[in-house]
């Protein structure tokens, strides 16, 4: 098998490169294409790979990340329902006179936050929260046209291989739906609370939801581009890989669990109870953790189970990443694939730092954001690892 790749291989770089021995040639070819097996696949690999194309998706996934962040700036600051109307193309123009500006100040003055929370608020108030939410809307339109046109031309350019087809598909769904689904949680948030004691706060399901749809963007953006901008190298298999690759597997899962369990943390406050670590007051358990009714409400509805299920997936996630962090050191990998594991630890035991400081403070805006733009950042090491050891297998396969 070796010989038969080996040689269709050389049958083009020779005509390329006569001048270069035939032995090291091959040694080239090997090692900068080991996903070719005749000459007529390296055309095939080299159409499919597209720096233009990998360059302009890792943007994208650079964008949505900007949402995150604005995002959790936006709910932190309680912005996030200072808009009360959605208009795809009307809201892009914000207020540009003193009626226009009290116009909309009025409709916000007619919803349940202002009513609750923000009685006091002067008009120079709402503008600080309004531009808040819209500069979030607009970014968010951004990200579509980011998208949206570039695809249109590098789709009538053959730039985009055909087996890529769904998955653009997919993400131009995602993506309109994304934008309809922020406006469906806003909406929860506009309502009265059917209890005169609840402050009125979007639904903690459907900030979750718009969250793991952010999420699920980014993933797909982010491995779709390291796909066309990484270059597999040709790496000896290990008995260790296929359990590293495991483990890779449930970290990349696991940081992605505790990212939605913190959109609930998020839509409850429930950061703002139990502001000591590693017990909860004074329990390892706390006694009202099953006080609602039915049981599995507990876990989506009760503040309190919440931060504890919170805290026990962050140091599971933990626990989870030592284990492939320790596991790497023990099999031989690629530079770049250790390299990834060290980033992915290390920002492991940050992301947990940041959240007990984020605990103990009582939620300060600054740590909090830094702390849900981490999660993005450690799921972010968590694909990289997890594409370098694919592309290990993939190349091993191929020369056995």
């Amino acid at each position: 098998m070796l010989m038969r790749f080996g040689g269709s291989l050389l049958c083009r770089g020779a005509m390329r490169h006569p001048q270069i021995p035939a032995k090291q040639r091959l040694s080239q070819l090997l090692f900068l294409q080991p996903k070719t097996r005749t000459c007529s696949t390296v055309q095939n690999v080299q159409s499919a790979k597209s720096r233009s194309v990998g360059l302009w998706l890792a943007g994208c996934s650079g964008m949505v990340a900007g949402a995150v962040l604005l995002g959790g700036i936006t709910r932190l600051t309680e912005s996030g329902l200072s808009m009360v109307n959605w208009s795809l193309i009307k809201e892009m123009k914000p207020p540009s006179n003193q009626q226009e500006w009290e116009e909309e100040f009025s409709r916000y003055q007619q919803s349940p936050e202002f009513q609750a929370l923000h009685s006091h608020f002067t008009l120079e108030d709402f503008k600080r929260i309004f531009y808040m939410e819209w500069a979030h809307r607009m970014w968010g339109r951004a990200i579509g046209l980011a998208y949206f046109i570039p695809l249109a031309y590098f789709v009538a350019r053959g730039k985009i291989a055909k087996t890529d087809y769904k998955r653009h598909g997919a993400f131009c769904c995602l993506l309109l739906a994304q934008g309809g689904y922020g406006w469906y949680m806003v909406k929860s948030g506009l309502k009265k609370p059917e209890r005169d004691t609840d402050m009125p706060r979007v639904s903690q399901y459907r900030l979750a939801g718009h969250l793991f749809l952010a999420f699920l963007l980014y993933s797909g953006f982010l491995w779709t581009s390291m796909s066309h901008l990484k270059r597999d190298l040709l790496f000896e298999s290990h008995k260790n890989l296929k359990r590293l690759r495991i483990l890779a597997h449930i970290s990349k899962a696991m940081v992605f669990i505790t990212a939605m369990s913190g959109a609930f943390v998020a839509g409850l406050d429930a950061g703002l109870i139990y502001n000591s670590f590693p017990k909860m007051g004074d329990f390892w358990v706390p006694p009202e953790i099953l006080d609602f009714d039915p049981k599995w409400k507990n876990f989506f509805e009760n503040s309190t189970t919440v931060q504890f299920d919170h805290r026990i997936l962050g140091m599971s996630t933990l626990t989870i990443i030592s284990s492939t962090w320790i596991m790497s050191r023990f099999t031989p990998l690629p530079k770049r694939a250790k390299l990834a594991a060290s980033c992915l630890m290390a920002m492991a035991l940050f992301q947990v730092h940041l959240g007990i400081t984020t605990l103990k403070n009582y939620v300060p805006i600054s740590t909090a954001s830094m702390h849900q733009c981490g999660s993005l950042v450690a799921l972010s090491l968590a694909l990289w690892l997890s594409h370098e050891l694919k592309g290990i297998k993939r190349v091993a396969r191929k020369i056995k």
